[in-house]
Protein backbone atom coordinates (compact mmCIF):
# COMPACT_ATOMS: atom_id res chain seq x y z
CA UNK A 1 0.00 0.00 0.00
CA UNK A 2 1.32 3.46 -0.90
CA UNK A 3 2.17 5.85 1.94
CA UNK A 4 2.32 9.55 1.02
CA UNK A 5 4.01 10.46 4.32
CA UNK A 6 6.90 8.07 3.62
CA UNK A 7 7.12 9.43 0.08
CA UNK A 8 7.43 13.01 1.28
CA UNK A 9 9.88 12.25 4.09
CA UNK A 10 12.09 10.55 1.50
CA UNK A 11 11.91 13.56 -0.81
CA UNK A 12 12.59 15.91 2.11
CA UNK A 13 15.82 14.05 2.82
CA UNK A 14 17.07 14.87 -0.70
CA UNK A 15 16.94 18.64 -0.07
CA UNK A 16 20.49 19.44 1.06
CA UNK A 17 20.54 23.25 1.13
CA UNK A 18 21.00 24.90 4.51
CA UNK A 19 18.75 27.72 5.65
CA UNK A 20 19.99 31.18 4.68
CA UNK A 21 19.70 34.45 6.61
CA UNK A 22 17.88 37.46 5.25
CA UNK A 23 19.44 40.90 5.46
CA UNK A 24 18.20 43.54 7.88
CA UNK A 25 16.04 45.44 5.36
CA UNK A 26 14.37 42.29 4.00
CA UNK A 27 13.89 40.91 7.51
CA UNK A 28 12.10 44.12 8.49
CA UNK A 29 9.82 43.73 5.46
CA UNK A 30 9.21 40.05 6.20
CA UNK A 31 8.12 40.86 9.75
CA UNK A 32 6.18 44.09 9.17
CA UNK A 33 5.02 43.98 5.52
CA UNK A 34 5.66 40.49 4.11
CA UNK A 35 3.87 41.14 0.81
CA UNK A 36 6.53 43.75 0.01
CA UNK A 37 9.12 40.95 -0.15
CA UNK A 38 7.16 39.53 -3.09
CA UNK A 39 7.09 42.93 -4.80
CA UNK A 40 10.86 43.40 -4.44
CA UNK A 41 11.54 39.85 -5.63
CA UNK A 42 9.45 40.55 -8.74
CA UNK A 43 11.48 43.69 -9.44
CA UNK A 44 14.73 41.76 -9.33
CA UNK A 45 13.25 38.99 -11.45
CA UNK A 46 12.51 41.64 -14.10
CA UNK A 47 16.10 42.91 -13.90
CA UNK A 48 17.42 39.35 -14.29
CA UNK A 49 15.25 38.78 -17.36
CA UNK A 50 16.28 42.05 -19.02
CA UNK A 51 20.00 41.52 -18.40
CA UNK A 52 20.02 37.76 -19.04
CA UNK A 53 23.26 36.53 -20.60
CA UNK A 54 25.34 39.68 -20.11
CA UNK A 55 29.04 39.19 -19.45
CA UNK A 56 28.98 41.68 -16.57
CA UNK A 57 26.51 43.83 -14.65
CA UNK A 58 26.76 46.39 -11.87
CA UNK A 59 24.11 47.02 -9.23
CA UNK A 60 24.12 50.56 -7.89
CA UNK A 61 22.83 50.52 -4.33
CA UNK A 62 22.42 46.85 -3.47
CA UNK A 63 20.98 47.44 0.00
CA UNK A 64 21.09 44.23 2.03
CA UNK A 65 21.85 42.10 -1.04
CA UNK A 66 18.43 40.48 -1.34
CA UNK A 67 18.36 40.87 -5.12
CA UNK A 68 21.86 39.59 -5.82
CA UNK A 69 20.98 35.87 -6.26
CA UNK A 70 18.29 36.73 -8.83
CA UNK A 71 20.65 38.68 -11.08
CA UNK A 72 23.71 36.50 -10.40
CA UNK A 73 21.76 33.56 -11.82
CA UNK A 74 21.31 35.46 -15.11
CA UNK A 75 24.66 37.19 -15.77
CA UNK A 76 28.21 35.86 -15.85
CA UNK A 77 29.73 38.38 -13.44
CA UNK A 78 27.91 40.61 -10.97
CA UNK A 79 29.34 43.58 -9.05
CA UNK A 80 27.01 44.80 -6.29
CA UNK A 81 27.90 48.22 -4.93
CA UNK A 82 26.68 50.34 -2.06
CA UNK A 83 27.81 53.17 0.23
CA UNK A 84 26.99 51.29 3.46
CA UNK A 85 30.17 49.40 4.36
CA UNK A 86 28.79 47.64 7.48
CA UNK A 87 25.90 46.34 5.39
CA UNK A 88 28.30 45.15 2.69
CA UNK A 89 30.37 43.28 5.29
CA UNK A 90 27.21 41.48 6.43
CA UNK A 91 26.26 40.61 2.84
CA UNK A 92 29.68 39.10 2.15
CA UNK A 93 29.16 36.72 5.09
CA UNK A 94 25.65 35.73 4.00
CA UNK A 95 26.33 35.32 0.27
CA UNK A 96 29.43 33.13 0.32
CA UNK A 97 27.72 30.72 -2.09
CA UNK A 98 27.47 33.32 -4.88
CA UNK A 99 30.70 32.53 -6.68
CA UNK A 100 30.12 34.98 -9.54
CA UNK A 101 29.17 38.00 -7.40
CA UNK A 102 31.22 40.45 -5.39
CA UNK A 103 30.15 43.24 -3.07
CA UNK A 104 32.08 46.50 -3.11
CA UNK A 105 31.92 49.94 -1.56
CA UNK A 106 31.53 52.48 -4.34
CA UNK A 107 30.04 55.98 -4.55
CA UNK A 108 28.76 56.81 -8.04
CA UNK A 109 28.36 60.45 -7.09
CA UNK A 110 32.17 60.71 -7.14
CA UNK A 111 33.38 58.86 -10.26
CA UNK A 112 32.65 56.07 -12.76
CA UNK A 113 33.33 52.45 -11.92
CA UNK A 114 36.13 50.64 -13.75
CA UNK A 115 36.29 48.37 -15.63
CA UNK A 116 33.14 49.25 -17.54
CA UNK A 117 30.32 46.70 -17.56
CA UNK A 118 27.84 45.51 -20.18
CA UNK A 119 24.89 46.49 -18.02
CA UNK A 120 23.92 48.28 -14.83
CA UNK A 121 20.79 48.65 -12.76
CA UNK A 122 19.45 50.52 -9.76
CA UNK A 123 16.29 49.44 -7.96
CA UNK A 124 14.74 51.90 -5.49
CA UNK A 125 17.80 54.16 -5.52
CA UNK A 126 17.34 57.25 -7.73
CA UNK A 127 14.59 58.56 -5.42
CA UNK A 128 17.15 58.74 -2.60
CA UNK A 129 19.62 60.87 -4.58
CA UNK A 130 19.19 64.61 -4.08
CA UNK A 131 18.36 66.55 -7.24
CA UNK A 132 21.62 68.54 -7.06
CA UNK A 133 23.59 65.25 -7.08
CA UNK A 134 21.62 63.60 -9.88
CA UNK A 135 23.50 64.83 -12.97
CA UNK A 136 26.94 63.72 -11.76
CA UNK A 137 25.47 60.48 -10.43
CA UNK A 138 23.99 59.57 -13.83
CA UNK A 139 27.06 60.72 -15.79
CA UNK A 140 29.25 58.46 -13.70
CA UNK A 141 26.91 55.51 -14.18
CA UNK A 142 26.97 56.06 -17.96
CA UNK A 143 30.76 56.28 -17.73
CA UNK A 144 30.73 52.84 -16.10
CA UNK A 145 29.08 51.22 -19.13
CA UNK A 146 30.58 49.74 -22.26
CA UNK A 147 29.80 51.28 -25.65
CA UNK A 148 26.65 49.17 -26.10
CA UNK A 149 25.79 49.08 -22.42
CA UNK A 150 22.26 49.13 -21.00
CA UNK A 151 20.88 50.62 -17.79
CA UNK A 152 17.71 49.74 -15.87
CA UNK A 153 16.28 52.34 -13.49
CA UNK A 154 13.44 51.26 -11.22
CA UNK A 155 11.74 53.77 -8.90
CA UNK A 156 8.37 54.49 -7.28
CA UNK A 157 6.03 56.69 -9.29
CA UNK A 158 5.60 60.25 -7.99
CA UNK A 159 1.85 59.89 -8.57
CA UNK A 160 1.73 57.17 -5.87
CA UNK A 161 3.39 59.34 -3.23
CA UNK A 162 0.00 60.28 -1.75
CA UNK A 163 -0.30 56.68 -0.54
CA UNK A 164 3.23 56.41 0.86
CA UNK A 165 4.13 56.05 4.53
CA UNK A 166 5.70 58.87 6.54
CA UNK A 167 9.03 56.99 6.55
CA UNK A 168 8.89 56.54 2.78
CA UNK A 169 8.23 60.22 2.20
CA UNK A 170 11.16 61.16 4.42
CA UNK A 171 13.53 58.91 2.44
CA UNK A 172 12.20 59.70 -1.06
CA UNK A 173 13.71 63.07 -1.89
CA UNK A 174 13.72 62.77 -5.70
CA UNK A 175 10.63 61.00 -6.99
CA UNK A 176 9.85 60.95 -10.73
CA UNK A 177 6.76 60.77 -12.87
CA UNK A 178 6.73 58.55 -15.97
CA UNK A 179 7.54 61.58 -18.13
CA UNK A 180 10.32 62.85 -15.85
CA UNK A 181 12.00 59.45 -15.66
CA UNK A 182 11.91 59.06 -19.43
CA UNK A 183 13.36 62.54 -19.93
CA UNK A 184 16.13 61.76 -17.44
CA UNK A 185 17.00 58.61 -19.36
CA UNK A 186 17.02 60.41 -22.71
CA UNK A 187 19.50 62.97 -21.43
CA UNK A 188 22.03 60.18 -21.08
CA UNK A 189 20.91 57.48 -23.58
CA UNK A 190 19.73 57.41 -27.18
CA UNK A 191 16.75 55.13 -26.46
CA UNK A 192 14.55 54.66 -23.39
CA UNK A 193 11.81 52.00 -23.11
CA UNK A 194 9.29 52.59 -20.33
CA UNK A 195 7.38 50.04 -18.27
CA UNK A 196 5.03 50.25 -15.31
CA UNK A 197 4.59 47.92 -12.37
CA UNK A 198 1.78 47.28 -9.91
CA UNK A 199 2.58 44.77 -7.18
CA UNK A 200 4.27 41.87 -9.04
CA UNK A 201 2.93 42.73 -12.51
CA UNK A 202 5.05 44.51 -15.15
CA UNK A 203 3.04 46.19 -17.90
CA UNK A 204 2.76 49.11 -20.33
CA UNK A 205 -0.52 50.46 -18.96
CA UNK A 206 -1.69 53.94 -18.00
CA UNK A 207 1.36 55.64 -16.51
CA UNK A 208 -0.22 57.72 -13.70
CA UNK A 209 -1.75 54.57 -12.18
CA UNK A 210 1.56 52.67 -12.04
CA UNK A 211 2.92 52.36 -8.53
CA UNK A 212 6.45 51.62 -9.78
CA UNK A 213 8.26 52.73 -12.93
CA UNK A 214 11.00 51.20 -15.07
CA UNK A 215 13.22 52.90 -17.63
CA UNK A 216 15.25 50.54 -19.81
CA UNK A 217 17.97 52.79 -21.23
CA UNK A 218 19.97 51.73 -24.30
CA UNK A 219 22.84 53.37 -26.18
CA UNK A 220 24.84 55.63 -23.86
CA UNK A 221 25.40 59.19 -25.05
CA UNK A 222 29.13 59.98 -24.94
Amino acid sequence: MSDSKSLWIGIDGDIRAEAVSLGRYTSDDYINDPKHVAFVASRYKFVAKMLDGLESAIEIGCGDGFGAPFVASAVKNLICTDINEPMLADIRKRHLRLGNAKFEYFDFRAKPYAPAAAGAYLVDVIEHIYANEEAAFLRNIVGSLQERGVLLIGTPNKTADQYASEWSRKAHVNLKTHKELRELGLRHFHNVFMFGMNDEVVHTGYAPMCHFLWALCVGPRR
